[in-house]
């Protein structure tokens, strides 16, 4: 019996990955490789939605898939590829925008986060068809389900619309995907603002934890993250959001409950608990840097196993369009 398939993607817009990209999606995506046909890119389209420097681009794709394999994704359990690598994504992208309506596009809730940020003027038609080609990325490989955090619920009800829209109108092309979330892990905040998301585009360097930062610093920040004046380990989202984030995060590490770390800590204050909390960061990032680091210096190997990745999934995106083409009523190609 054929395995659900499941697809997902990563932007190269940072040196590093974060503890909530690791959490909340590249740790998930290495347990789905053992159940699931899993298919994972480095979604470089995506990424160019805003201003990007060609040498930068190029090093951070390096750079996140170096630590996709790192974290445990197996080229041979998973088809792990660039984006830009399969020529299909902007084919069908470009499809699905003619079926998508402008007031359905500009209801997308992050095109009006960023551009609120960028400023209207300066935001690109790129970034308002953003949820599109996620769209596109998805559907493109028949993906059964797909993993996002709640944020991104909103792009794959886009997706499932897109899809449908698109069966109804040319006849059954495209399976509609179903969401996979894991409620548990799904929000990792910042540490100097715990009542904010942990994001790149948002945080202060100093709540964020970096993948492949070195120890020194990542324990100062954990030292230094934001509590309140009381001295009790408790998990109080409304009364203590920064020790219950610090609680979630060594919970999801050393996969202890939160109730049983409360017990483990009565009476023992913050400073016992943020050096046990800064040791199971330690312990995951440590390895993950080294093999990242390693894969990063033999470019050639890295490359290889992205082309690897980029000609399975070519295969499959291949297929989809010879269908879509024929159906949307283009002129075969002799």
């Amino acid at each position: 019996m054929a395995r659900p398939r499941v697809l997902s993607g990563i932007q190269p817009t940072a040196d590093s990955f974060h503890l909530g990209n690791y959490l909340g999606a590249v740790r998930q995506w290495v347990t789905l490789q053992e159940t699931h046909d899993a298919f994972y890119c480095v979604v470089d389209l995506h990424a160019i939605t805003v201003p990007t420097e060609p040498a930068a681009l190029r090093r951070r794709s390096r750079v996140a898939a170096a630590q996709l394999f790192a974290a445990g994704l197996d080229a041979e359990r998973s088809t792990v590829f660039v984006q830009s690598h399969v020529r299909e994504h902007t084919e069908l992208a470009w499809i699905l925008i003619c079926l998508t309506g402008m007031g359905e596009a500009g209801r997308m809730t992050q095109f009006k986060d960023k551009s609120a940020k960028f400023g209207e003027s300066a935001a690109s038609v790129g970034l308002f068809t953003y949820p599109i080609l996620q769209a596109a990325d998805i559907l493109l490989y028949q993906a059964n389900a797909v993993p996002v955090g709640a944020d991104q619920k909103q792009h794959l009800e886009l997706t499932r619309d897109l899809g449908q829209r698109f069966n109804h109108r040319f006849g059954d092309t495209f399976t509609l995907p179903e969401p996979y979330i894991l409620k548990e892990v799904e929000k990792i905040t910042d540490l100097q603002d715990p009542t904010a998301k942990m994001s790149k585009s948002s945080s202060s360097p100093a709540g964020i934890l970096d993948v492949l930062e070195q120890p020194g610093p990542l324990r100062k920040k954990i030292m230094r993250a934001v509590t309140d004046t009381g001295t009790e380990v408790l998990f109080d989202e409304e009364n203590k959001p920064g020790i219950s984030n610090l609680l979630r995060i060594q919970s999801a590490l050393t996969a202890t409950p939160i109730p049983e770390l409360v017990a483990r800590y009565e009476g023992q204050g913050y400073g016992t608990f943020k050096k046990d909390v800064a040791e199971a960061v330690l312990e995951t990032f440590a390895p993950i840097r080294e093999r990242t680091e390693k894969l990063l210096s033999d470019e050639k190997e890295l490359d290889r196993l992205l082309a690897v990745g980029a000609e399975r999934a070519a295969t499959v995106a291949r297929q989809t369009m010879a269908a879509v083409r024929d159906r949307v009523g283009f002129l075969p190609t002799l």
